[in-house]
């Protein structure tokens, strides 16, 4: 069963009830959250709620590791996380036998926010999980709880991998919400190709959150990333400072992950206590935490989905009282889209979760495990998916597995569960450490480190500024400085794409639109420093760090070179205007699929070597895909019309932030050509109403035993990434 109503509207009690039956009845319960802090927030709810025979014990990282065996033995109802599932209870499961005989229902908090990558991984996990419960003879009922969602019938069938039916009906009293969408102003300062600056989103968010700190209005600000949510708590606080409010200035704080535990409660218990007015907090506040006596919320930049927007609101208003929700727009085109689109927002139905549990990327590391925990059987593989069989197989091969009449088995001394980066993380964390002091500030994953703590970087950490002053990707750390150097940093990123395999194509007149495999290959190769009050940028370093590749999954369009010809004769700058098509189509996809901006990346290029066409090219930016790049391919025509939509729409004359620059771009945002932009995607979309037809499931382009002619050396210059 999932149970997929809004925010505040009595989820928990729902699963709560049944799950105090279920312990008074001598069963157990396990819980899982996203984040640890909904866990920890729930674990006071069940204390203050549940009968005496209820138990409840937090079970994740944090948990000191001489109460463990305690919560072993004697919790009946464990809340936890599926990165300690995956870890610490499926591979030891012989340990938990006691609670698993007697495992009655197993609660999915927040089930929409297991989608993409994360949620294909925590699929295979709880696959995993049923797989071990039978074998101690136990068969629970599966509960999930959601914000409002898309199709939640489908998303939580295909999250357990069992029929699930959905509760949606949602009679609960709703607090009126006075919703405001804000476009920051122009500045009088000019950026890349002097294109026209608007003030940052932070620094909106900040001056809106400084303004009702004043006026003592309880307020989280929704700010995308970490550093986002450091400046726009340090900005807010010399605001209130500058005015003369000191007292209000320490009520003012940020809240983040890579915080450490001790922080990350203090924090929280401030925000409940009432000793805090402000919190300017990464989504890791999103989730169902109780924040009750929250009057308003700023959301700094679009969240990635309208699930997650509304999600967001939601944490006003939860005293009964009327509340307000203010969304600020960034400076680019999706969010220069909606403020002056809004029925893109209030109009439409929240999205759908997109996961691909057999992502072959995703699954062969949970068939190791599985094999770890459990020698693997035929049956067992059906749990798995179509596609267990053939990467099991595959597994074989590699010398992962090895095959006897009694089923798979674990070769393996080290842990199989290390194979699994169900984050998405890219490998063990960087520790970033104070070099004056030695103190441990933080950790960041190893992916993101190149462009988040590069030398040169601006890290801040509960609002102290600090640079960066050397990164050591084999030792794993980071070394800062505290400096207060006036300037946020940006990294800038090239890369070139390979085609290995269409699986979709679909004609539009001369021109196509596929859907396949790719091999992607990145590099930060510097950085931006922007002025933190205007995002002026005020010059660029180069950087010298080593290159990751991926094999994943995009969806990329060509033009008929006919085409291509009569553009050109007509003077438009073609390579400019798939780049700037590329910048704005990256930035339009989360509206048609259920993914952040930061999740896909694009490539494109006048010519490219395995077309032999103008190419634009969007991935998805994780191993094996993610299924973001599909749903653009089945929603092309209503995507890029309103990719054209948004440059067309944007005042600006000859391109900027808001409609076809970006900031990550690798070659300066430069060609680019607005102008040309509109009259590739008019060619592209104008034949769309003449589609030809659509061929499925082909090898159209190369194929996975065929690679294509032409190496990457070989290939012409490719233009941006963002």
């Amino acid at each position: 069963m999932i149970i997929a109503t809004g925010t505040a509207s009595g989820k928990s009690l729902a699963f709560l009830l049944p799950a105090a039956e279920a312990v008074i009845g001598g069963g157990t319960v396990l819980y899982l959250a996203p984040t640890k802090a909904l866990a920890a927030d729930q674990l006071r709810a069940v204390r203050e709620a549940g009968p005496p025979e209820l138990i409840g014990a937090v079970y994740d990282g944090d948990t000191p590791r001489e109460e463990r065996a305690w919560v072993r033995t004697h919790a009946n109802y464990v809340l936890t996380n599926p990165d300690m599932l995956h870890r610490a209870v499926l591979e030891r499961h012989p340990s938990w036998a006691g609670f698993l005989r007697r495992l009655r229902y197993v609660v999915v908090d927040e089930a929409h926010h297991y989608r993409g990558v994360f949620g294909s991984h925590v699929a295979q996990i709880l696959r995993r999980l049923r797989r071990i419960c039978a074998r101690h003879r136990a068969e629970p009922v599966f509960i999930l709880a959601s914000a409002t969602t898309g199709a939640p019938e489908e998303s939580a069938s295909r999250l357990t991998g069992l029929p699930v039916r959905a509760v949606t009906e949602d009679g609960s009293p709703r607090p009126a919400v006075d919703f405001a969408l804000v476009e920051p102003e122009l500045t009088e300062q000019t950026g890349e190709r002097g294109a026209p600056v608007r003030r940052t989103a932070t620094a909106e968010a900040a001056g809106i959150l400084a303004e009702l700190v004043s006026r003592r209005v309880r307020t989280l600000a929704f700010v995308r990333s970490r550093q986002g949510a450091e400046v726009v708590a340090l900005t807010a606080r010399r605001a209130l400072a500058d005015a003369g409010r000191p007292d209000l200035a320490e009520k003012v704080a940020a809240y983040r992950a890579g915080y450490l535990a001790a922080d990350r409660r203090e924090l929280e218990d401030g925000l409940r206590g009432g000793g805090l007015l402000g919190l300017a907090t990464t989504n890791a506040l999103e989730l169902g935490v109780d924040i009750t006596g929250v009057d308003a919320v700023v959301v700094a930049g679009w969240p990635g989905t309208r699930a997650s927007l509304w999600q967001q609101a939601g944490r006003a208003g939860r005293r009964g009282a009327d509340a307000l929700a203010v969304f600020v727009a960034r400076d680019d085109p999706l969010d220069t889209y909606l403020v002056h689109h809004p029925e893109a927002i209030f109009g439409r139905s929240v999205e759908a979760a997109v996961i691909d549990p057999d992502n072959p990327y995703v699954l062969g590391p949970h068939l190791c495990a599985a094999a770890a925990e459990l020698p693997l059987t035929p049956e067992d593989l059906e749990l798995f998916g179509p596609a267990a069989e053939e990467v099991a197989a595959d597994l074989v091969r590699r010398g992962l597995l090895r095959r006897r009449p009694r089923g798979w088995f674990w070769t393996r001394r080290e842990r199989a569960s290390d194979l699994a980066d169900i984050r998405g993380a890219g490998g063990p964390p960087v520790q970033i450490v104070d070099a004056g002091t030695g103190q441990l500030l933080g950790t960041v994953d190893e992916a993101a480190a190149c462009g988040t703590v590069h030398e040169g970087a601006v890290y801040l950490h509960q609002g102290e500024s600090h640079v960066v002053r050397e990164l050591d990707l084999e030792e794993r750390v980071a070394l800062v400085d505290a400096a207060e150097p006036g300037y946020s940093t940006w990294a800038r990123e090239v890369t070139e794409i390979e085609v290995l395999r269409s699986r979709e194509r679909s004609t539009w007149g001369p021109h196509e639109v596929h859907f396949g495999d790719v091999r992607v290959a990145r590099q930060v190769v510097g950085y931006l420093k922007r002025d933190v009050r205007s995002g002026a940028v005020l010059g660029e370093q180069p950087l010298d760090l080593p290159e990751r590749s991926l094999d994943s999954r995009a969806v990329w369009w060509t033009l008929a070179p006919e085409t291509a010809e009569r553009l050109r004769a007509e003077g438009v700058e073609l390579r400019g205007a798939a780049h700037a098509a590329e910048h704005a189509a990256i930035g339009l996809l989360p509206l048609f699929a259920t993914c952040d901006r930061w999740d896909i990346g694009g490539v494109s290029t006048a010519l490219h070597a395995d077309t032999g066409r103008l190419t634009v090219f969007v991935y998805d930016g994780h191993e094996g895909g993610a299924g973001f790049a599909e749903r653009g391919y089945a929603a092309a025509r209503e995507w890029l019309a309103a990719t054209r939509a948004a440059i067309a729409d944007c005042e600006c004359g000859a391109g900027c932030p808001s409609c076809i620059q970006s900031p990550k771009c690798g070659n300066g945002n430069d060609p680019l050509s607005k102008p040309g932009a509109l009259r590739l995607l008019d060619a592209l979309l104008d034949a769309a109403g003449n589609d030809a037809g659509t061929d499925r499931d082909r090898s159209v382009i190369g194929g996975p035993e065929t690679p294509v002619e032409g190496g990457s050396e070989s290939r012409p210059p490719k233009f941006s990434t963002t």
